[in-house]
């Protein structure tokens, strides 16, 4: 009786672990499976994707994710006006879903820069205008050749750009930062209502007002 008991509790806990190496395995299969695919739906999304802009998903990754170190200036000035203008453009450009008039946009925003006076900034704002300038350049680049999905998504880091500018220079004009929640990205507009220039006529007034600058 003894020994029958011995062989049983023998038998179970080699059942036991047969079953649990059996489920390790299972799950590493499925794991292995859910990666697959996971790397097909990327894959996919990659093909599908129309880079002839010169746009790539991958591009610039990281650089889109990093915060800027500026501290906010809170003086009224003029010397933003026509980058700021410009900017407003094409935000209304594409909250109107007119890829056109957001070009045009696009173009004035370069021409803006391009007349900036630089000399004025010394040390470390000097440093921050210039990388502000760098990407907000090829943002503008990419949005007037761009078809508007294209133009919204360079206009998602523009933003930050514009946004970044205003807080190292400050503005004379009144602005309104908003939120949109479905993209998780900002946006400056000259007045308080909500017109989501990520959605255009999709969805015009999805978002909110996150802060007023002046």
């Amino acid at each position: 009786m003894k020994h029958l008991k011995l062989t049983t509790g023998i038998l179970a806990i080699v059942f036991i672990a047969l079953t649990i190496t059996s489920c390790k395995e299972n799950k590493k299969d499925q794991d292995k499976d859910d990666d697959h695919v996971t790397e097909m739906k990327h894959d996919d999304k990659k093909m599908t994707h129309d880079n002839s802009d010169g746009h790539h998903d991958d591009d610039n990754a990281d650089e889109t994710t990093d915060v800027r170190d500026i501290k906010m200036n809170t003086q009224k000035s003029s010397s933003t006006t026509l980058i700021v203008d410009a900017y407003i453009q094409i935000k209304n450009s594409l909250v109107a879903d007119n890829k056109e008039d957001a070009a045009k946009g696009a173009t004035a925003l370069l021409a803006a820069f391009s007349t900036f006076d630089m000399t004025t900034l010394k040390g470390k704002a000097h440093t921050d205008y210039m990388e502000i300038y760098e990407s907000a350049k090829e943002q503008a680049e990419h949005i007037v050749k761009s078809p508007i999905d294209h133009q919204r998504e360079h206009f998602e880091t523009l933003s930050t750009d514009i946004n970044d500018l205003v807080t190292l220079l400050g503005t004379e004009k009144t602005l309104y930062q908003d939120y949109c929640p479905m993209k998780k990205v900002s946006w400056l507009s000259e007045t308080k209502d909500i017109k989501n220039p990520y959605y255009g006529s999709k969805m015009l007034t999805c978002g909110s007002v996150k802060k007023q600058i002046n």
